[in-house]
């Protein structure tokens, strides 16, 4: 059993300027695959007491820095009704981010196929889809166990998602940006809850370690990738890229920092609570912004966020006003 009690791991931050380098990057990440990585079983003691689901433990309720723990509607509400509801959210953030993870892994697979012998990205994207089907395991365990029936994607969503997923082959670049999209947000929401001192149920804190740990390797591979492959693209492709990052972006934020539309029924929050947590809440829109920054960093460092594109990710509410 891998031991997760370390401080979360960082990204690689290196400088690829040279293939040696880049080819030297992926090598570590791929080794480190090799010497730190998880079983979604044998990491986890499920069946562990402490790990126990309990939908009226009060650390399933949401703290007052939560944009919808801090409403009055919330808390107003009994407090298993305040459990259930923290536990049913989280339940259906892992869905979602079951369904996305399934894109990815079909989307590494199209990439995959489309390198040659000895590429060393062809290794690097088979670690990263094994460590992929070790966290939707987990997801879609801890789902089971919720005893919440969580839908994950809508239908509009899952047909895009099959879109998505072909990129890996007919537009890689693009789907790494799908991929950075998805993942960057929820690695900053759970940095964030793992360093705010705030109580943790002990199964949750164990399945995020794990997830932001392997994730480190993943987002970093992703914009190393960008980086080496972004200068040799045409302008057309170029301005695709440039105008779909933050279309996904969007996409994806709204899903993961967001209650879907089936925990707004199930648990009749009103309208106007969702306006005040979410819609009209300044601080919810600060670390909304915050969760984005490294890839509007990265679309900076790329070239690819010039005066115009920059109005495009401001209309989408993506890139604060003052910058």
């Amino acid at each position: 059993m891998t031991d997760t009690r370390t401080e979360i791991a960082d990204e690689e931050a290196v400088v690829v300027t040279q293939a040696d380098v880049y080819d030297a990057l992926l090598a570590r990440l791929s080794q480190q695959s090799v010497v730190r990585h998880f079983d979604a079983y044998g990491d986890v003691a499920w069946d562990s007491p402490e790990l126990a689901l309990d939908p009226a433990d009060p650390l399933w309720e949401l703290p007052e820095d939560d944009p919808l723990g801090a409403t009055a509607w919330y808390r107003a509400l009994p407090q298993p009704q305040r459990a259930r509801l923290g536990l049913d959210l989280v339940a259906s953030k892992m869905k979602i981010g079951l369904e996305f993870e399934r894109v990815l892994k079909k989307g590494l697979l199209e990439f995959a196929e489309t390198l040659p012998n000895g590429s060393p990205e062809f290794r690097y994207a088979y670690h990263e889809l094994i460590e992929e089907a070790q966290h939707s395991l987990m997801f879609q365990e801890f789902v089971n166990r919720s005893g919440f029936d969580a839908a994950g994607l809508a239908r509009l969503d899952k047909l895009g998602a099959r879109f998505v997923a072909t990129l890996g082959r007919r537009f890689p670049p693009l789907f790494f940006a799908f991929v950075l999209g998805g993942e960057d947000p929820i690695d900053y929401v759970q940095r964030q809850e793992l360093r705010s001192g705030n109580p943790i149920h002990p199964l949750l804190e164990r399945i995020m370690r794990i997830h932001v740990t392997e994730e480190a390797r993943h987002l970093s591979f992703a914009r190393h990738y960008l980086k080496r492959q972004v200068p040799t693209l045409g302008p057309a492709r170029r301005g695709v890229l440039a105008i779909g990052g933050p279309l996904v972006l969007a996409g994806m934020a709204q899903m993961m920092l967001r209650p879907s539309p089936q925990i707004v029924r199930r648990h009749q929050i009103p309208a106007e609570v969702v306006a005040e947590a979410y819609t009209h809440n300044a601080a919810h829109h600060s670390e909304a912004l915050a969760s984005m920054a490294k890839l509007r960093r990265l679309w900076v460092e790329l070239g690819l966020a010039g005066p115009v594109y920059r109005r495009f990710w401001r209309v989408l509410g993506l890139w604060p006003a003052a910058v």
